[in-house]
This record gives structure tokens, sequence and C-alpha cells, in this order.
């Protein structure tokens, strides 16, 4: 009889971008948890090292490793160090870093376009360009890739953080169906409200990010250990689209059903606050 391979989230050899906080830094724990080996990479060499430091004092194997996403040149140089780092084949690759960027089309700064973009749509890029011929050539494992439900959300004032997480959505669906039978499956994680340092983080208008900030504390409906903890689990069946939160789920079903009025809610909505 021939021996099943384990889900691609059990005993995994995994790389983690943004594991330095927030969902990246659950997905590093989850990971050890369940008996993985895990590169922590974040381009806060600190925070990667604080988590992978932690990690190891629970007994599990984590290494940090400082990663610039948008840089081509660092993600293929991470591509090919981690097997060794690692000591087997990477098995699981979790696309995670990411930054926010606010503001109304039109006022916000090109130099601030190019800067969202290098790190949430060209960072994901990267790590699928880099990765998953390895992946596919091994014949088994994962890739998940963190959107958001900004990807089909159209939340005025966020149109640069919007296009980037469309950018891996439509990304993450093309790799799926590249990747169908080859043994590694693809997951895309749309979330609305989860706290992490993203806010903190990211450029966004000060009444935006006081919103943003007031709407992590009274209004997440999940925490990024539950996330991570769900999105391992929704990759190991094989499910393509991770949608943790019921108000992320109903905005995807009205938008879909009824594009037309759902754009026109959010629009009126938007410009009734605003006043």
């Amino acid at each position: 009889m021939t021996k099943q391979p384990l889900p691609p989230s059990r005993n995994a050899a995994a790389v983690v971008t943004g594991a330095g906080s927030g969902i990246g830094r659950s997905f590093a724990y989850e990971l050890a948890r369940r008996g993985g080996v895990v590169i922590c990479s974040d381009i806060n060499e600190a925070r990667a090292e604080q988590v992978a430091a932690s990690i190891q004092a629970l007994g599990s194997k984590a290494i940090p490793h400082r990663c610039d996403v948008g840089d081509a040149e660092e993600m293929a140089a991470l591509s090919d160090e981690a097997e060794k780092l690692l000591g087997r084949p990477v098995t699981l690759v979790i696309n995670n870093a990411g930054v926010g960027l606010g503001g109304p089309i039109g006022e916000v700064s090109l130099e601030d376009w190019h800067w969202c973009m290098n790190v949430n749509l060209w960072g994901v890029i990267h790590g699928c360009h880099f990765f998953a011929p390895k992946l596919r050539d091994l014949g088994y494992g994962g890739i998940i890739n963190v959107a958001s439900a900004a990807a089909f959300g159209a939340a005025p004032e966020m149109s640069t953080y919007n296009v980037t997480k469309a950018g891996v959505l439509a990304l993450s669906e093309t790799l799926a169906a590249e990747l169908a039978g080859t043994g590694v499956n693809v997951t895309a994680l749309c979330p609305t409200v989860v706290p992490t340092n993203i806010v903190n983080d990211g450029k966004l208008p000060e009444k935006r990010r006081e919103f943003a900030r007031a709407a992590m504390t009274r209004f997440a409906l999940i925490t990024a250990d539950k996330v991570a903890r769900q999105t391992l689990d929704t990759l190991d069946r094989g499910e393509l689209y991770m949608l943790p939160q019921i108000d992320g789920r109903m905005a995807w079903r009205f938008k879909r059903l009824m594009p037309r009025l759902y754009t026109r809610i959010v629009g009126e909505t938007y410009h009734l606050l605003a006043d």
C-alpha cells in the first residue's frame, strides 16, 4: 500500500515572509506547533530574530532571515539558501509580507504607489516566481498568498492597497490552475480586520489611521492566531479561497451577485460619512 503524504502544514519545511509580526508571526508559531521547521523572514531583522528565538525556546527549530521581498535579488537568494538553512527542500511558502497605504486617487504620490506595489504585489510575485517551480518539481507542498478582502471590497481611499491585493488574488487563482494535479496546494487568504501592525507600519491619512486602529480594537472578529490555524487547515484541504470572517464572506457574495448595487452602496456610504 502506498503511504499517503502528510498534509502540507504538517512537519513542513517552511518559509514565511513578514514573519516578524501579525499574521506572519502567527503562521510561524503554528507551523512550529505542527512539527515544522520555519525560516522567519522579515525586512526588520530584529523582529525576525525575536520570533525565531521564541519558537526555539519552545523546542522547535526556526531560522531568522532578513529579506526585502520587493527586491528580486534578495528573494532569489532566499530561495537558493532556504534548503540549506532548513536541512531539506522547502515544502511550504507563505507570502505574507505587506504594508498599508491609503488616500484618495490623485493624492497618493506615485512614489508611494510604487512602494506599496513593490511590497504587497511584487513581493508575492517574487515568492511565487522563485519557489513555485521548486515545489512543482518536488511534487508536494503548498503556497499561501496573503491577499485581503480589499481585493474585492473596493473601499474608497484605499485604491493602492486594493489594487495590490486584487493582484495577489488573481495571481493565486492563476497559480492554483497551473499547479492543479501537481501535489502542490495553493490558498489565497482574504481577511477583513485582523489585529496586526499594518496600520503602524503603513502610510495612512491620520483620520483613516485612527479609524483603522479603532476597527482593529472594536470590530476584529478573529485573532491572527486563529486566522493562521484556519488558513493552514484550508490549505491542507486543498481549498483555494480562505475568507475567515463572516463580513468578508457576505461582501464577497453580495458583490458577485449584485456588483452594481454593491458599488453604489459603498460609494454612497463613503460620501455620507465624509460629509
